[in-house]
């Protein structure tokens, strides 16, 4: 339904024509449901319209084969079952049957939506299955090994006090105070017992043997297993200057660390945000929201050159700057005496809120101890299977083989670590399956999304087609003549086409 509680389109009981669908759908209703035909080769899917992520309109995504892309974020459903089988979407939309008689097509009833497995309660399996790290990959590997049917048992160990979260929203929607708490954990406290996963937060590992196949606890308890996903993450680099270790200066990992945030900005007047990051811009963006004055010291020329490039850093600093942002660049923080920070360049800037984004580094420590092959990450095969048989690793701590770029590469984005800890679990259960998806992020700034596919750890050029400045446009970085990255913002269509033509590409 929308918002306004009114069904949109003609009544699909009562029947349509194909003549009716624009681009191969067509947006109705069925009683006060929205529903969504989508017209898919010779076949025709009656689908819930609204992504089950963050609701992006699937009437204006991708149709793959018999599946459908959300424009937002790229997640992917299954146009027959309704099933989420690409992340960030987690959760199955309803789907309708329908009947078709001549050129005219009828949606009846809605199907029974697909049920998660209980094989674990009815065929239990002797093997045990740990999962170190709480976060993305973490919790698609547990979600998936449930889904896939696995009846073993599943112990899911993380440091963090929280349950999985959304964390993409940490610096986003929920810093800014337009989402409520609750709307943060992936799956509610009752999942973990249904399915019978054994999550432990506040939990340490402090070692892992692959000779004994177990991990050792901080409290000294060991925990065998025959399988071992690695999903440590990673964790916000830390300011090294006189007056970091003030209780006023922050970063931002956590669902403790954001709350920490929103509670200081409470009382405070001004923000000093250290680094010009996707995380260091989208805390400004959100600082704002909530109406202090916020400035960005950050050493570049521009923020986010290095991976959008001159043309849109220029765009993301005007941007803030019309939102009321100041910018010191090519500039540090020397130090923090109080709420006194002294710029290298020697300004000084008074800020009673300090956010410290100046980047992540893997956690890799346990990999390392254990003698699992490292290359600036935990080094996977296709198959994201370490160096040592049965155990993995996902997420931001993995480098693999990626076929697009045709280089070993790990990256920190959110979407990457779902798709990484699903595939991972199949590969767990001995299915041989090759993470070869292309990379993907958003990030927002104020009303603006930037959409990003692909990896481009340098360029030769950049081809922009649109207007930056008129937040219209696709941006193809460029590398010895082959495209290995897309920008866009407000081209969504055309950013799932650029995703779909790299796995095409694919040796």
């Amino acid at each position: 339904m929308t918002e306004d509680n009114k069904p949109r389109g003609p009544d699909l009981t009562r029947g349509v024509s194909l003549t009716e669908f624009k681009d191969g759908k067509l947006l109705g209703h069925v009683g006060e449901e929205d529903v969504l035909l989508v017209q898919a080769g010779g076949e025709i899917f009656a689908i819930e319209p609204a992504c089950s992520h963050y609701h992006g309109p699937l009437a204006e995504g991708l149709v793959v084969g018999d599946t459908i892309r959300c424009p937002w974020h790229h997640a992917c459903f299954s146009l027959r079952s309704g099933e989420a089988t690409r992340p960030p979407a987690l959760n199955a939309l309803a789907v309708w049957s329908l009947a078709r008689d001549g050129d005219r097509i009828v949606v009846q009833r809605k199907r029974e939506a697909p049920r998660p497995s209980t094989a674990h309660r009815s065929a239990p399996s002797p093997e045990n299955f740990v999962i170190v790290g709480g976060g993305a990959a973490g919790f698609a590997a547990v979600e998936t090994l449930r889904r896939e049917g696995f009846a073993g048992a599943i112990t899911m160990l993380s440091d963090d006090g929280a349950m999985p979260v959304d964390r993409p929203n940490l610096s986003k929607d929920y810093l800014a105070g337009n989402a409520p708490e609750d709307w943060l954990p992936l799956r509610g406290e009752d999942y973990y017992q249904d399915a019978g996963i054994e999550l432990r937060l506040n939990t340490n590992v402090s070692a892992i043997d692959p000779k004994t196949r177990s991990v050792t606890l901080g409290n000294g308890d060991k925990l065998r297993f025959d399988r071992l996903l690695l999903a440590t993450g990673a964790e916000p680099v830390k300011l090294q200057i006189p007056g970091a270790d003030q209780p006023h200066v922050h970063t931002l990992r956590s669902v403790a660390d954001s709350r920490a945030i929103i509670k200081a900005a409470a009382s405070a007047t001004r923000a000093l945000v250290i680094g010009a990051s996707f995380i260091g811009l989208e805390v400004a963006a959100s600082l704002r929201a909530r109406k202090l004055e916020v400035h960005v010291v950050a050493p570049e020329e521009r923020p986010m050159q290095k991976v959008l490039g001159p043309e849109m850093g220029d765009f993301i600093r005007a941007l803030h700057e019309e939102n009321g942002v100041t910018f010191h660049l090519k500039d540090t923080v020397a130090k923090l005496e109080g709420t006194r920070a002294t710029l290298k360049g020697g300004a000084v800037i008074e800020a009673d809120l300090v956010v410290v984004g100046i980047g992540v580094r893997p956690r890799l420590a346990l990999a390392e101890q254990a003698g699992l092959a490292a290359d600036r990450g935990v080094s996977v095969t296709e198959y994201l299977e370490t160096s040592v048989a049965g155990i993995f690793a996902a997420g931001d701590i993995a480098r693999w083989p990626d076929p697009h770029s045709r280089q070993t590469i790990r990256v920190e984005h959110w979407v990457v670590a779902e798709r990484q800890g699903q595939t991972a679990a199949r590969n767990m259960l001995g299915r041989r399956e090759r993470f070869d998806a292309v990379p993907f992020f958003w990030s927002q700034h104020y009303d603006v999304p930037i959409n990003y596919v692909g990896h481009a750890e340098s360029f030769d050029d950049i081809a922009i087609d649109g207007s930056i400045s008129g937040k219209d446009c696709l941006l193809k970085y460029r590398k010895a003549g082959r495209v290995l990255a897309v920008a866009s913002i407000y081209r969504d269509l055309d950013n799932l086409k650029a995703e779909l033509e790299m796995e095409r590409s694919r040796p």
